[in-house]
């Protein structure tokens, strides 16, 4: 049989002290000296007391809690970027949840509804794709959101995001600056707005060099194991055939391909230079050390959760955007 859960009320006689008492330790421990709350800490402690969760929300009208929806937790980019925002809530006295959709709508939905039922105070959001009207009706029933690495052309929702056509453009001039005349850019699928920003600005520089190509190639992931499926490919072309240059969706995909470059034979950066984006802790730390877009991503994510807490104490408030510009890392595998 299980031990009975102790109630405030235990704690309450454990410690010789009313129950509102406890309950201000809990809700408002600035009513209470240092001495009372050590007094009632360690009865807590003692009694292994657990406060009632949707009972403190009624009280406090907010539930101490801030919702992160990414689109893959485990790419570090992602990883980095919920970090940033736990700090800056931790030091609001907030705590953070994180949910990973995987780049499905659907999954982010249901996270995104779950926050909501179980009243957090506010969400900020990597979308998956453009379809932002569910969360700008959330925003509209209280519910403060910010979103990251993506803005609202609607206006209606705070935002975090970076220049991505600046971000293609860069990568591009530098691949062909350096005397690269047959580009490819791994793309990923064509719902990921952000990997599309910067194929524009990459279709910009090429449009304006001349004798330069760009090809397109599209998967549904950019990841490790894809960027290793298209290095093989690269790896298995004639030379004639084989591009000079890639410009990788993000630094994992760019990783991935470059061992598989290297693993076919081929020599990086002198047969094919590869560019990364976002640069993650790993970029610099590659087999070759990667060139690579910078994204801040330890800043917009300390912006976006800043933005979130304006939002939380000033309910109402008008949107906010805050863009970020890209930055050019050059290292061994683009020199």
């Amino acid at each position: 049989m299980p031990e009975p859960t102790a109630t405030i009320h235990d704690v309450a006689r454990h410690a010789g002290v009313s129950a509102a008492t406890v309950s201000n330790f809990f809700n408002w421990p600035d009513k209470l000296s240092d001495r009372m709350k050590e007094r009632v800490g360690a009865a807590v402690d003692a009694l292994g007391f657990v406060p009632n969760m949707p009972a403190r929300q009624l009280r406090r009208q907010h539930s101490g809690i801030v919702g992160l929806s990414v689109v893959n937790a485990s790419n570090p980019f992602f990883a980095g970027l919920a970090t940033a925002v736990e700090q800056v809530a931790e030091d609001a006295g907030l705590s953070v949840v994180v949910g990973s959709s995987h780049e499905s709508p659907v999954q982010q939905e249901k996270f995104l509804t779950l926050f909501e039922q179980l009243r957090f105070d506010g969400v900020v959001v990597t979308p998956t794709d453009d379809e932002l009207e569910p969360l700008r009706r959330r925003r509209d029933r209280g519910t403060p959101v910010v979103l990251v690495d993506h803005e609202d052309p609607d206006g209606r929702l705070s935002s975090v995001s970076l220049d991505h056509r600046e971000g293609g453009r860069l990568g591009a001039r530098h691949l062909v600056d350096s005397g690269r005349r047959r580009l490819l850019f791994a793309a990923g699928h064509e719902g990921v707005r952000q990997v599309a920003r910067r194929l524009e600005g990459c279709r910009e520089v090429v449009a304006a060099a001349e004798g330069v190509h760009l090809e397109v190639v599209r998967s549904e992931d950019l990841d490790l194991t894809v960027g290793e499926e298209t290095g093989t490919w690269i790896a298995s072309l004639d030379a004639d055939e084989r591009p000079d240059a890639v410009f990788a969706g993000n630094d994992l995909h760019a990783i991935g391909l470059v061992g598989a470059l290297l693993a076919g034979g081929l020599r990086v950066p002198e047969d094919v230079a590869v560019l990364g984006y976002d640069d993650i802790p790993f970029a610099a730390r590659a087999s070759v050390p990667l060139t690579t877009v910078r994204q801040p991503i330890a800043e917009m994510g300390r912006a976006a959760a800043r933005l979130l807490l304006d939002e939380i104490r000033t309910p109402g408030s008008a949107p906010r955007d805050v863009v970020f510009p890209p930055e050019l890392v050059v290292r061994a595998s683009a020199p």
